[in-house]
């Protein structure tokens, strides 16, 4: 794609950074086909190549308009269509900058400001978890799109207390602790009892992907430098192995510090390493399977019916990883089914985009769960699995079976055991 960027555009890290990626795309339209909201909405300016050139034309001069700002506001940043491209344009670089130079230009609706304030000031707040104690207080008075927020209170068991010579660093995340905290104590029980100890340090906090993704992406990165600062004792040291993520939007946003900082002097260097060194759960997976297999195949507690997965885009896509989990759980004896149609696509979640975009969040979940559904009729799945908190929460308001991070199943199975 040929570009002519405006002057005060084109001598920008970020101008040459548009640049760069732009000039990969050659028009295919390949993405089009994979785009959740395309599919929704059948319009061009709704799909990668039509933002694409709307981001484009920003940058070379042409003044954005609320329009486009809503066609930007509509994408998931799924990155199904990285996957898609055979040219390997940036996709999601791309809309992340075309969002805040838009953002910059055109002023939101006073609404708007306030939720998305709300959001991204609310969930890294230390009220955060009383405020959703009061959420499910009085959950039944919300709007439907906050109340779908708000999930029953979990109970947690007991974190693992033996002293290991392996280590790993644990993401606690900032909504985790406080919404679904039983992903974070089984992954320390899974990973405690193939020999591994999880280490979380407590002055890290959000990863940076909520404000960075709702254009505060100076917040963003503040919060990014501040987890670096927390992690760097223990990973200058060498006494971690890897720093772990079992939510894959978390995972997917620290991998990319490296990028996101490169142009900090104080701390590129520090963010390259540390993206190096994360590693989704799933990808600690084969490692942990000799053990698993020798010491406990036989006494795992299976479910009575198939699980289905649905593997999150931020693992898919963000991450690249495909089919770790649904391998690792059928080798431990687990019957893990996928949908036989549309497993690529979102399921709507998003982060805050099933706040923001409530009524094409819901279309894509319903979508979503009756793909999983075909794939087991007429019977039902004894649970859905997936690998990241938001989609969790999205599904389960949309069905009645139990929808769960896969390591919870693996640690039930194995406490059972």
């Amino acid at each position: 794609m040929q570009t002519q960027l405006a002057p005060e555009y084109s001598a920008t890290p970020e101008g040459q950074e548009v640049e760069a990626i732009l000039r990969k795309c050659v028009h295919c339209g390949f993405c089009t086909a994979t785009c959740p909201t395309y599919q929704l909405l059948g319009d061009e300016l709704d799909g990668p190549r039509g933002r694409i050139y709307l981001i484009k034309q920003v940058l070379e001069g042409q003044q954005p308009t609320r329009a486009t700002q809503q066609h930007l506001d509509r994408c998931l940043t799924c990155r199904n269509c990285e996957s898609t491209c055979p040219s390997g344009v940036q996709y999601g670089h791309l809309v992340d900058i075309g969002r805040k130079i838009v953002d910059q230009q055109v002023e939101r609706p006073l609404g708007e400001r306030l939720q998305r304030w709300a959001l991204k000031e609310g969930m890294n707040s230390t009220l955060f978890a009383p405020a959703l104690s009061l959420g499910r207080a009085v959950r039944g008075l919300l709007p439907e799109a906050l109340a779908n927020k708000v999930p029953a209170a979990q109970e947690s068991g007991p974190w693992p207390t033996r002293e290991h010579a392996r280590k790993v660093l644990l993401l606690a995340g900032c909504v985790q602790p406080a919404m679904m905290p039983r992903i974070n104590y089984a992954t320390a029980r899974v990973l405690d009892a193939v020999g591994v100890q999880t280490v979380i340090a407590e002055q890290a906090g959000c990863c940076g992907a909520v404000k960075f993704h709702l254009n505060d992406q100076e917040g963003g990165k503040a919060q990014m430098r501040a987890n670096i600062d927390a992690w760097w004792p223990l990973v200058e040291s060498g006494a971690v192995e890897a720093i772990v993520m079992n939510a894959s939007g978390c995972g997917a946003t620290v991998k990319e510090y490296g990028h996101l900082l490169r142009l900090d002097a104080q701390y590129a260097d520090k963010a390259a390493r540390i993206s190096a060194l994360t590693r989704d759960l799933s990808e600690l997976l084969p490692a942990m399977l000799p053990e698993l297999v020798s010491r406990l195949k036989d006494q795992i507690q299976l479910p009575k019916a198939p699980v289905a997965y649905h593997p999150p885009c931020t693992l898919q896509h963000g991450q690249q990883l495909r089919g770790g989990v649904e391998a690792g759980l059928r080798e431990l004896g687990f019957d893990v089914r996928v949908a036989r149609t549309e497993s690529h696509l979102c399921c709507g979640s998003a982060g805050t985009y099933s706040v923001l975009q409530p009524e094409l969040s819901h279309q894509l979940r319903d979508r979503k769960l009756a793909a999983l559904d075909e794939a087991f009729a007429p019977a039902r799945p004894a649970a859905i699995l997936s690998a990241n908190m938001g989609c969790i929460v999205h599904l389960q308001n949309g069905t009645e079976v139990p929808v769960m991070h896969w390591v919870e199943l693996l640690d039930r199975s194995l406490s059972a055991a």
